[in-house]
């Protein structure tokens, strides 16, 4: 997956109302979103504040007055899922099967997922949108406004931190 950069041709286009910049944009983007609403939020929900990310972004693109579209949009994305748990604190679930019950390697998928989401702020965005998204450190790191050596610690750290979780050597197991 190449790195993708907002082109100040295309940020303009979608600023005007060009559907197709946006596509672009959502195109590019979308995985680095995708991973922030994964490591912060309900997967049961993400596709949903996946729509409401972009349709917010969509809505306020006129009013970006920067050329970073990452650090933007991860940060609408953060707000809308302060904006669903508040929301949720309100409703009361009704109780449902454990999702990836019959499928043995979603099931450990889900349970590492749930230990990444204990872990603190800093680690989860970047194991998610590395373990999950596929995202390289360089990838992350422009795509979320990161220093690169900030990826790099939080990549290193957090993963030392999970292989600790899941009982596995802290040095080993799982590659960088």
């Amino acid at each position: 997956m190449p790195i993708y950069e907002a082109s100040p041709a295309d940020l303009a286009a979608a600023r005007r109302g060009d559907r197709l910049a946006f596509a672009r944009l959502f195109e590019g983007f979308a995985p680095m979103v995708h991973g922030v609403l994964m490591a912060n939020g309900p997967a049961s929900e993400v596709d949903d504040l996946m729509q409401d990310v972009f349709l917010i972004a969509l809505e306020r693109l006129s009013s970006l007055d920067t050329e970073r579209v990452g650090p933007w949009l991860a940060a609408i994305a953060r707000n809308r899922l302060i904006d669903s748990f508040r929301k949720q604190s309100r409703l009361v679930g009704l109780p449902t099967e454990e999702q990836g019950a019959h499928d043995p390697q979603r099931a450990e998928a889900n349970q590492v997922l749930a230990i990444i989401r204990t872990m603190p702020d800093t680690y989860r965005e970047t194991l998610v949108l590395k373990l999950v998204e596929g995202m390289t450190g360089k990838e992350i790191a422009e795509q979320t406004g990161l220093t690169p050596d900030s990826v790099r610690v939080n990549l290193h750290r957090g993963l030392r931190l999970l292989r600790e979780r899941l009982g596995l050597d802290p040095d080993g197991g799982l590659d960088e």
